[in-house]
């Protein structure tokens, strides 16, 4: 199998588990609170990279500096911690297929945040990229109607693109980090569990599940947190040029959307595609010059 059909096969493999989360997320919302369902899919996390380790090799989990350490305990507060929280929220308040597409323009997001904090410049794509996204916003959170707020959540849209900040800067802290990729998210999920445990003392009946809450929750961690993206870092290291298979992921939308209306039973609004449409061309416009070059 050549390294090209690798990489697509590892990145469809994801794109196909990234985009069922979404429902799987409204599913376990119904059976118990967003701290427990944080908690089991970090624990399950924090367990599959676990078994990782040995893999990557063990006296890397061991030769961690202080200063890693400390880089974990803030990146795993980012996320999975107040990523998930904030975004779990926003699923709480908003459809499914409000929340998730909103959540997409994280990339937008970065490219702004990464102008002060990284002193990159700020490409000339960005503005227009950035109009054409809000108006995707506008759009998808209008579900149909002049007052765009009539039918959606104002919070619920504020915490959806609140969660595109959190995770653009748990990307620019992680760009420093020059870890294995292994050790860094199970010392990371490590910290988170270890903040949600602290949260537990404060929550009555925190350790009480049903069985949809549990298999749920688990399922989450398997599949947003865990296996998914070390697969989709597998599809980028045998792809010859990352910035064209990563174009892949603005699939994952799209897809959830099957699943969002089949599963979940939510009735798609042609707002909802029309407005999806704008965000993945926003987005895909700021990435233009990295996705048409020729390596």
């Amino acid at each position: 199998m050549s390294n090209a059909t690798k990489s697509i096969l590892f990145a469809s493999i994801t794109i196909l588990f990234w985009s069922t989360v979404a429902t799987a997320f409204k599913i376990a919302l119904k059976h118990c609170s967003i701290p427990q369902i944080l908690f089991l899919a970090s624990l399950t996390s924090f367990i599959i990279m676990g078994a990782m380790v040995p893999l990557v090799g063990i006296q890397k989990m061991f030769s961690q500096t202080k200063e890693d350490l400390l880089r974990s305990a803030l990146m795993g507060f980012f996320n999975p911690f107040l990523y998930y929280l904030i975004l779990f929220k926003a699923y709480t308040l908003l459809p499914a297929q409000v929340a998730q597409p909103i959540n997409q323009i994280w990339p937008l997001i970065l490219a702004l945040l990464a102008v002060p904090l990284l002193h990159q410049k700020l490409p000339k794509t960005t503005l227009t990229s950035l109009i054409i996204c809000f108006a995707g916003v506008t759009v998808i959170s209008s579900q149909g109607h002049l007052n765009i707020f009539e039918n959606s959540n104002p919070v619920g849209i504020i915490l959806a693109l609140s969660s595109s900040i959190i995770w653009s800067l748990y990307w620019i802290v992680n760009i420093k980090d020059t870890r294995d990729i292994v050790i860094k998210l199970f010392t990371n999920f490590g910290f988170s569990v270890a903040y949600l445990l602290l949260i537990s003392l404060f929550i009555p009946n925190f350790y009480s599940y049903s069985t949809t809450a549990i298999f749920s929750s688990i399922y989450i961690g398997i599949f947003e947190m865990g296996i998914s993206f070390l697969f989709w870092l597998k599809a980028l290291k045998h792809a010859k040029s990352a910035a064209k298979i990563g174009l892949m992921i603005y699939l994952i939308p799209f897809i959830s959307l099957i699943f969002i209306h089949f599963i979940a039973g939510e009735e798609i609004k042609t707002t909802t595609i029309l407005g999806l449409l704008l965000i993945v061309a926003g987005i895909g416009y700021q990435q233009k010059d990295n996705v048409f070059s020729k390596n």
